[in-house]
């Protein structure tokens, strides 16, 4: 998939004039891309669209101006698109009671080294590869980012609807198992064709 560039991001004034019809869009886009996987887990595939939105909305926020600044965030966040023969997501670890916050995020120590998050398409579990830096031996963060190679042979497997595919847990302490959604699994077609 194509990474963005400075000439992709619009200024503040002209994303303010777009934001409500772009938002409604990426929301959308979002929950055709979103699978919960038991009940702490939530998986959003990213694309272009969707890290574009959250390089608008981080500009927006924070008042980015400096076009140093403005190419800074594209270069940062570019690492959230996928590759060729890759999908990308980011993982959330989601904890509505702030209580349980620390009791959970320590329970998942772990969850993003080693084989714990995968893709499973018909015969063949393709694990994920997940962004260093978000956690060490005391804490881990309750966001992620993670890629999963999809070689070829699998990409021919989820060409066909025939063939189960589901997103798989395999931590020793959160097991979880998901079937992907038809529409979400069109979505993922579209980004490894767009990565040739």
């Amino acid at each position: 998939m194509k990474p963005l560039t400075t000439q992709d991001v619009l200024s503040i004034e002209d994303y303010e004039r777009s934001r409500d019809v772009f938002r409604r869009r990426i929301i959308d886009l979002k929950k055709r891309r979103r699978i919960s996987v038991g009940n702490l887990l939530t998986l959003v595939f990213e694309n272009r669209d969707t890290v574009l939105f959250q390089i608008q909305e981080m500009i927006r926020a924070e008042r980015i101006l400096r076009p140093e600044r403005v190419s800074e965030e594209v270069d940062m966040y570019n690492e959230q698109i996928p590759g060729a023969g890759e999908l990308s997501a980011t993982l959330m670890i989601e904890i509505t009671d702030p209580q349980t916050v620390k009791p959970v995020l320590d329970r998942l120590q772990g969850i993003d080294r080693g084989q714990a998050v995968g893709l499973r398409v018909g015969p063949h579990l393709v694990y994920g590869i997940f962004e260093q830096g978000r956690s060490s031996e005391e804490k881990i963060s309750a966001v992620h980012y993670v890629r999963f190679p999809v070689p070829d042979a699998v990409q021919v497997l989820m060409k066909d609807p025939a063939v189960p595919m589901h997103v798989v847990v395999t931590h020793p302490r959160y097991q979880a198992m998901e079937a992907v959604p038809e529409g979400v699994r069109r979505s993922l077609l579209e980004d490894l064709a767009d990565g040739v």
